[in-house]
Parts: structure tokens; sequence; C-alpha cells
């Protein structure tokens, strides 16, 4: 079983093709890393523009890649949400004409599951079910239990900045510039954790929500009394701000596993790759005995590979989408 995936939720243009549910043959990912740089994050109208240029030679070069020709394909799986409206539009409209002229069934597929199924690609041992997942990117931080495919339940979830974007808006106030997160996890890996004190949102709640609007005000309220840290400074900053995300990540996890008597966590998002919540997560392990399951760091950030995944699951569980396939760019996280 071959199926395309198709990723155009945010500001990277990806294809990739996957067999059977788990193996990669071909995975492209055009970044706008570069276009959006000087404007300090994504700028929505340009990452649009940006994948009506790219979204078809890099479907090309996937295809070249994987050793087929699109007639071998069994389906078409694409973002339909959640995420920017006019770079989901990009995707979800070249999908479906792409589907309408193969004669090949259209799969629209939540974002945010693709994330979840991220686990599951490639030759190594999947994670059991149920299983709870740490979900966090620049857009969302939640948490989910997962009892089987398609069968999840929110437990919690954030209420105002995700912890990417806390990430990314902490490294523009600090001038390192876009992506931010990226250079704060490069820092802080020479800096001290306990320089400088930072609060903690939420801590002794005992929901299983996130907050880090307060964490970044607290920020952005020191540097302008203090001035931007250079040098040594800058980098024990950047390992105290990088821990108070941390602390807060990894706490809720752990009490979530116990309160839902589960012993799997798996981990996904963009800032799954961060080396700090990968190092203190795998502490929390060690010490609580639960399993801990997170993708490569390329399987971390927006991919198409995800998208083909869930599709893949999708496809088998009798799932289709019409060619009247809607994009929602609020669209939540709910059983397929």
């Amino acid at each position: 079983m071959l199926v395309l995936g198709i990723e155009t939720s945010c500001d990277e243009t990806a294809a990739a093709i996957v067999e059977d549910g788990r193996r990669v043959l071909a995975d492209v990912v055009a970044s706008q890393i570069l276009v959006h740089a000087p404007y300090g994050g994504v700028v929505p109208e340009v990452a649009s523009r940006q994948h009506v240029a790219t979204i078809v030679p890099v479907i090309q070069r996937t295809v070249a890649d994987a050793g087929i020709a699109l007639g071998d394909l069994d389906a078409v799986a694409v973002t339909c949400g959640p995420g920017l409206v006019g770079a989901l539009l990009v995707g979800v409209e070249t999908a479906k004409s792409l589907a309408f002229a193969l004669g090949k069934p259209l799969v629209g597929v939540n974002h945010l599951a693709g994330h979840l199924a991220a686990i599951f690609l490639g030759d190594d041992e999947p994670p059991p079910f149920p299983h709870l997942a740490l979900l966090v990117s620049g857009g969302h931080s939640a948490l989910i239990r997962v009892d089987e495919p398609g069968k999840t339940l929110l437990l919690g979830a954030t209420r105002d900045d995700a912890a990417g974007e806390a990430f990314d808006k902490v490294g523009k106030l600090l001038g390192l510039g876009y992506p931010g997160g990226v250079a704060i996890d490069r820092l802080a890996a020479t800096g001290n954790p306990r320089a400088v004190d930072l609060p903690r949102a939420l801590p002794a709640r005992d929901d299983l929500d996130f907050s880090f609007s307060g964490l970044k005000t607290a920020v952005a309220t020191r540097l302008a009394k203090t001035g931007v840290p250079e040098g040594e400074a800058l980098a024990d900053f950047c390992a105290s701000f990088q821990t108070a995300v941390v602390d807060v990540l990894v706490r809720k996890s752990r009490r979530a596993l116990v309160r839902e008597g589960l012993a799997a966590l798996v981990v996904c998002g963009g800032v799954a790759a961060n080396r700090g919540l990968r190092a203190a997560l795998a502490e929390a392990a060690r010490e609580d005995g639960f399993g801990l399951f997170i993708p490569p760091p390329k399987r971390c950030t927006d991919n198409a590979a995800m998208i083909a995944a869930e599709g893949s699951a999708l496809f088998l569980r009798g799932k289709r989408s019409g060619l009247d396939l809607a994009v929602d760019p609020g669209l939540p996280l709910s059983p397929s």
C-alpha cells in the first residue's frame, strides 16, 4: 500500500510516500526558514505564496526519490487542519486535484493526529496501547490519552502560548533570530540552568493544563530592566528559560501517567526535538519506570511522512474524503 502525504499547515512544504503505513520511501521538506527569518516569525501570506511556488516541485521530487509512478499510489493524504488557512488551502487543493486526476482516494488528515502517528514510522518497536502522548509544538502543548488508533482523549492543553511559541518569542527577545527555539537549545547546552530564577506556571494545580505566557512576560520584564545578556550570561539565561519550560512539561507528564495508570509516554511535535526536554524525560523514565518513545528529530518537526502514516491508518479503516474536503484552521483532535 503506497500513500502520498502532503503537509502545508504552516511554513514547511512537504511531501512523502509511505509504504504499508510504516516504511518511508521518500520524504521531502522545503523549508521556509530563510524566507521568514527577516520578519522574526512566520508571515502567513508569505508562507502561502511559498507553498504555491514549491508544492509541485516537491511532489515531483518525492515521486522520483521513491522510484515509483504517480499511478502506483493507492491514496493521497493531506493535512486539512489545524494550521494557517492560506497554507492549508494550497496543500488541500493540490491533493484534491491530484486525487481527481489519478482517480485515487483522498484522505483528509488532522495535523495533530499526524504527529501522534509519527512514532509508528520505521522499524523500531512501537509504543503499546493505551499510552500517553505529550504533543509539544509551536502551536500546541497537550497531553493526550491514546487508547487505540483513532481513539484519543484530550487530558490537558495550553491555556495561552504553546511551548514552541514561547521558545521562539523568547528567542526573538534575546536577539537570537528565527527560529529562536533552536538557538536557545544550542546555547542552553553550555549554560547553568539555575542561574536565573524564572517562574513555573500552574505548578501546584491538579489539572493537566499548561500556561507559558506568564513565563514569556517574566522574561520580557527582566530583559527590559537588565538588557539582553551576552556571552556566558546569555547561555545561562537560555538554560534557565529552557529548564523552566521543561520542568512544567515533565511534571505534568508524570502526573498524567500516574493519574491514567499508563506505562508508556510518546513525545511528539517540534519541541520533542529539544535536547533538554529529551534528557529530562529520559531521567524521569528511569526514575519512574515508564517507557519513553520519541521519534527522531526529523519526524518531530512538521513533515509529510507522519501525514502519510496517519492517512494510511485512516485508509485501512475505510475513511475517505470527498472532493469537497475543506480546510479547518482550528480543527480539534477527535476520534477518527
